[in-house]
């Protein structure tokens, strides 16, 4: 506290002294009583907030897609009470629209209801004969996988090699020692071409676009560190996990610290080859990517054999992909040696929807395909089994066949086509029809609390309320999903707006806006 002059402390006292002696002249000093205490004026109660109609609700969300960032693009919008199916609102609602990854929801609502929440991957170890006395394992040990998405960091708190490390352990309990022959990945449960064949090229060398394989690893990506070196000389370039697939062309320098970072990081299509160009200046952070694959069973074989090598099994022969002559010469009488299961679909389904993680999505639509009843037509495609099987999903709850039009699983193709009625009603299903509604509610992204929606609804009636998908692609923003009204009310939203350029926030403001109308709403939507 701040000290107050002697001087003027001097003054303060005198006028006090003034004014008591003024307020008493006359009075005894038993005539003088404390004050009453006055009694507090009652609070004025807040007024309640007026009750919204319907009518006024509409005409909020009407404002919202007339916002001029919209103009040159369209929206479509379907909303009704997941109660009674009442209408709320809706705009081209049955056209055709791009849905980036909202197509999502009807490969992983599929993908639940015909495989169920409890269903797990299979990763299985063969080979001709048991170990002998001594270990050894005479002859290739095949690694036959399934499409395991679960073998990766995002289920093992960024560990690369844990779950290569349950396999090899595996192996080691079952009596292995030595593998005198190769080790060899199987690869062969999916047919067809590992990349769906609507994806843009531009979209390959990124983690989103990661390609699939029976034996998957780390969301088929690596990840790329780029450092500073010293001034004037190349950058320092680390990939996880380390490998020796993968070439590195180093054309990154490091410049003075007064320079700004510009990098730009290439991979070579279908090659494992990556370029990495430009400047980091000194006492910056590291520039910090990730890479997609090629032929992740490769890298797959490659570290489960030094994973191998780390705990004393020792492989004398190569860690390679199975090829013709292995074909011929695997017979149905392999004997399992070890095997690593999956956590059920039910956890698998909720890394797959919050994050938005297309290689999962493509790898369920697969399995789902090969867990079919293979058309008469042997060389059809697990992609084209899985995309009839959602088909007759979606016939299955009553939408008609043209509802939507579906070339990949996770939505990165811009072939697909949607309309906001079909989500909608995919939604109203998933919550009151499915016998796993559950399920499929925790794998939905949460308003302002996790996944795709984290930092979006913070501080609004719409956070840890909306329950959701979003999509994004250049030019497209979706959201669809469950929201429940300040009435308590539960609604179901799909909104998908297309050929709106700039940045993502353009399109994602106005149905965010949306969004919070429709929480913040305290009017009826059914009536009792």
């Amino acid at each position: 506290m701040r000290q107050i002059g002697k001087s003027r402390f001097l003054i303060i006292y005198a006028s006090v002294c003034t004014l008591l002696f003024a307020g008493v002249q006359g009075t005894t000093l038993a005539q003088i009583s404390p004050s009453p205490t006055p009694t507090p004026t009652p609070a004025l109660a807040a007024s309640p907030a007026p009750v919204q109609t319907l009518t006024d609700l509409q005409a909020k969300i009407r404002r919202s897609t007339f916002a001029p960032q919209l103009r040159r693009g369209r929206i479509g919008i379907k909303i009704v009470s997941l109660n009674k199916g009442t209408l709320v609102y809706e705009v081209d609602s049955e056209k055709y629209f791009i849905p980036a990854s909202n197509m999502k929801n009807f490969t992983v609502a599929a993908a639940l209801e015909r495989l169920t929440p409890d269903f797990r991957f299979n990763t299985r170890v063969r080979a001709h004969s048991k170990p002998d006395a001594a270990g050894l394992i005479r002859g290739n040990m095949f690694v036959v996988g399934s499409g395991d998405i679960s073998i990766s960091t995002a289920f093992a708190e960024s560990n690369y090699y844990q779950g290569l490390d349950l396999i090899a352990e595996r192996i080691k309990a079952a009596g292995v020692k030595r593998i005198v022959g190769d080790l060899v990945a199987d690869q062969s449960y999916f047919r067809g071409f590992k990349l769906p064949p609507t994806w843009e090229w531009d979209d390959l060398q990124g983690y989103y676009g990661a390609e699939v394989s029976a034996l998957p690893l780390n969301d088929n990506a690596v990840d790329l560190k780029v450092f500073a070196g010293s001034v004037g000389n190349p950058c320092i370039i680390r990939i996880l996990p380390q490998n020796n697939l993968f070439r590195i062309i180093n054309k990154c320098m490091t410049s003075a610290n007064a320079a700004r970072r510009s990098i730009t990081v290439f991979k070579w299509l279908d090659q494992n080859v990556i370029e990495v160009i430009g400047t980091i200046p000194t006492g910056q952070p590291s520039f910090d990517t990730s890479v997609s694959v090629t032929s992740p069973a490769e890298l797959f074989v490659n570290l489960l054999k030094d994973r191998l090598q780390k705990i004393g099994v020792e492989v004398n022969g190569r860690a390679r992909l199975m090829d013709d002559t292995d074909k011929m010469s695997v017979r149905p009488d392999l004997i399992d040696i070890a095997n690593l299961e999956s956590p059920p679909l039910a956890l698998i389904v909720a890394k797959t929807m919050k994050p938005s993680q297309n290689m999962y999505t493509e790898t369920l639509l697969w399995t789902l395909g090969e867990r079919s009843i293979r058309a008469p037509n042997a060389n059809t495609t697990s992609a084209n089994l899985g995309i009839n099987a959602v088909k007759e999903f979606l016939r299955g709850i009553g939408l008609p066949p043209d509802a939507i039009v579906q070339y990949d699983g996770s939505g990165l193709s811009r072939h697909n086509l949607v309309t906001p009625s079909a989500v909608a009603a995919l939604y109203v299903h998933m919550a009151k029809q499915s016998n796993f509604a559950q399920a499929w509610r925790d794998s939905l992204t949460i308003g302002g609390v996790d996944g795709t929606l984290s930092r979006r609804f913070i501080g609004t009636a719409a956070a840890a309320n909306l329950r959701g998908k979003t999509g994004t692609l250049d030019q497209v923003s979706a959201l669809s999903g469950y929201v429940t009204t300040a009435a308590g009310e539960q609604l179901v939203v799909s909104m998908i707006v297309n050929g709106v350029a700039g940045e993502t926030r353009q399109r994602t403001r106005v149905l965010d806006e949306i969004v919070v109308a429709l929480a913040n709403f305290n009017g009826r939507i059914d009536t009792p």
